[in-house]
């Protein structure tokens, strides 16, 4: 059994909350400049790299690359050996983001209802997603989400006979519906399968993995090159001024559903796609 202390997960949550907003990942930014060299559009590679150069400004002043610092996201993965001492995680993971969106002034976004509107000038609740997992490590992944690109997301029940062809229609009329809204090129996490409330949440853990890494099993990898091939030829391009540089990466996760039903969900995420990961 490992002990970790509850002020331990606000210490890193809070630095999480932080650096996500500051720094854009590497593997970002590799691809946005890949698409500065690579994109036949002029307005498009001068784009790319000006939101490259926006974000060496928001590193090099530790300010935040974008004025929507997000709704924190959390991913708990608990290892089923460990024992949180000294506090309630959540308690303890809430506290780091209001300590981390306080300290690095990172605009408060949350409203304590949907319908009164009342912000709670802290960020905090995060939305947070727990799973218990063997052994006795305990992995946080932080990942703040602007409303921009989740405005821009859907979620729909297929029925089965529409099959794969249904799968990718849905994913490029989501695409193509949001237009230049979620500030592209974006980053596009698809779900598959489960029930209406898993299909979402595979959608938005998608998201969360590396632009380099592709879905395990070949078939879905696949899929992944076809659809960003296909969004990419829908023209949007950087900012929604044209060129086929619309999305970084479309990355899928799929479930197991019933015999009777074909879920499917696209979270769109803007090109920053941030999130920080620690494992205690």
């Amino acid at each position: 059994m490992k002990t970790i202390p509850a002020e331990r997960i606000t210490e890193e949550v809070k630095r999480m909350c932080i650096e996500a907003n500051y720094f854009l990942p590497e593997d970002v930014r590799k691809e946005l400049e890949d698409g500065a060299k690579n994109d036949d559009w002029p307005l498009a590679r001068e784009i790319l790299d000006k939101i490259v150069h926006n974000a060496d400004i928001a590193a090099q002043g530790e300010v935040p690359m974008c004025q929507d610092t997000g709704m924190a996201v959390v991913f708990v993965e608990m290892g089923q050996d460990v024992h949180i001492e000294g506090g309630y995680i959540e308690d303890a993971i809430n506290e780091g983001v209001r300590q981390g969106y306080q300290e690095g002034f990172l605009r408060k976004s949350v409203v304590k209802d949907p319908l009164d509107r009342v912000n709670t000038k802290d960020n905090t609740p995060a939305v947070i997603n727990y799973s218990i997992v063997p052994g006795d490590k305990l992995k946080i992944m932080v990942a703040p989400k602007g409303f921009g690109s989740e405005n821009m997301s859907r979620s729909k029940m297929l029925k089965p006979a529409e099959g794969l062809e249904g799968v990718k229609d849905f994913i490029l009329e989501t695409v193509e519906l949001a237009g230049p809204n979620p500030c592209p090129p974006i980053v596009v996490g698809v779900g598959v399968g489960g029930t209406f409330d898993r299909v979402a949440l595979l959608a938005k853990k998608a998201l969360m993995r590396d632009l380099d890494k592709y879905n395990d099993d070949p078939f879905y990898a696949q899929l992944e090159k076809e659809m960003l091939e296909k969004v990419n030829a829908l023209g949007i391009g950087p900012q929604g001024f044209g060129g086929k540089t619309t999305a970084l990466k479309v990355a899928i996760e799929s479930y197991p559903t019933h015999i009777a039903g074909l879920p499917v969900a696209v979270n769109i995420n803007c090109h920053a796609t941030r999130h920080k990961v620690v494992e205690l």
